[in-house]
């Protein structure tokens, strides 16, 4: 064949990181601190309704948009938390998770030479979904230990061809929620420059300490230029179901319906209503999911601490953000390769996520969604192999 199988616009990213550190913590039977997922069952209401919806016979293809169910429940969670209005039929859209929500979001509304402007560190399928759409990414950078928006760097970010905003908070890698000084900042600009902005919450629940989340779309004027996405997986601790949704304006939204459709068509039936169960839930709940991971933060920090390992305190999400500068580390790429093997516990790295290597060069991510035993474990394996 005259040229290779493949998309062009994937080639600079290969395999994702994730996929590599957790077939290396599996090779080397390492403790994966790497990948963001929970070892522990969520709330048994949630679980139980699945099980009931499976045994009602609901296992065929649910409706494009997603179950009647799911939708009103949506609707209503966006109410109750955040005093936001949508249309359960024509605002709310179900995707197969946050990633799905997201490619199909960028195909929808960014066409061959559109700016996209985001945050880097970056969740690492925005590129790629950015490249697919043949749009052109530009980044402001987030530095640690702080991780605040630098403002010059974010005017210069844009131009008169950004088509949108792509926007994570809480924020993944790093944790980080933005202040509402930072949002306003960022839809002040939307504004002027006549974006969308397009904002992932999929950690909205998982807030610590006095981190309050605000939701863009619940900002003045911004509701009928937001396209909100979340999802189940994190909050109810169900990374496998793949439950996730879009919510905005209806043209806007149908316009991911419209990329969606021919992609999975619909998926993850009898989940979708068990989904509608959990986001019924109780405060109470909610905020016990929360409190139990500011616990296990809290014990992965204490650890590093211990170790000389500075890190950035989290104010949302699974992840705490470590400099293993200290430890001679100059590339933490390879210090995340060769973890696993030698000291037994798998990282990310954060260059994974950047443009900007260097602002990452000795920076890795870990993850406290685990039970306190496996944490401790990781930790024990640190002491080890830095002793």
């Amino acid at each position: 064949m005259s040229r290779p199988p493949g998309n062009a616009a994937l080639a600079p990213f290969g395999t994702t990181i994730f996929s590599e550190m957790s077939a290396l913590a599996l090779e080397h039977d390492a403790v994966n601190l790497g990948q963001g997922f929970p070892d522990t069952d969520g709330p048994r209401e949630v679980l139980e309704a699945a099980r009931q919806a499976i045994a009602e016979g609901r296992n065929q293809y649910p409706p494009g948009p997603g179950y009647p169910e799911l939708r009103t429940a949506i609707a209503e969670h966006q109410r109750r938390f955040y005093g936001i209005e949508v249309d359960p039929n024509s605002e709310v859209f179900v995707t197969v998770g946050a990633t799905e929500a997201i490619s199909a979001t960028m195909l929808a509304l960014v066409q061959r030479g559109d700016e996209v402007v985001m945050f880097e560190p970056y969740y690492d399928s925005y590129a790629a979904t950015v490249a697919l759409a043949g749009g052109v990414r530009r980044t402001s950078v987030l530095r640690f230990p702080d991780f605040a928006v630098d403002e010059a760097s974010l005017r210069a970010a844009f131009s008169d061809r950004t088509r949108l905003v792509l926007l994570n908070t809480p924020h993944n890698p790093t944790g980080k929620v933005f202040t509402r000084a930072e949002l306003d900042l960022i839809c002040s600009l939307a504004r002027e420059h006549d974006a969308w902005v397009v904002t992932d919450e999929v950690y909205e629940h998982l807030t610590f300490d006095d981190a309050t989340h605000i939701p863009v779309a619940s900002l003045p004027g911004m509701a009928e230029r937001t396209l909100t996405i979340s999802s189940a997986g994190k909050t109810f601790s169900t990374t496998g179901w793949k439950v996730g949704w879009v919510s905005g304006p209806a043209e806007a939204v149908a316009a991911v319906r419209s990329v969606k459709q021919f992609t999975t068509f619909s998926a993850s039936g009898p989940f979708q209503l068990a989904v509608a169960t959990g986001l019924a839930l109780p405060d109470e709940v909610y905020a016990s999911l929360a409190s139990s991971l500011a616990g296990k933060r809290d014990l992965l920090l204490a650890g590093l601490a211990e170790m000389g390992i500075a890190t950035a305190v989290p104010s949302g999400t699974y992840f705490v953000i470590a400099d293993v500068a200290s430890l001679g580390v100059t590339d933490a790429l390879d210090f995340a390769r060769t973890l696993p093997e030698r000291a037994g516990v798998a990282c990310v790295p954060v260059s994974a996520f950047c443009d900007d290597v260097a602002a990452a060069r000795g920076l890795v991510r870990l993850a406290f969604c685990k039970e306190d035993h496996v944490i401790e474990e990781g930790l024990d394996r640190l002491r080890r192999f830095i002793g």
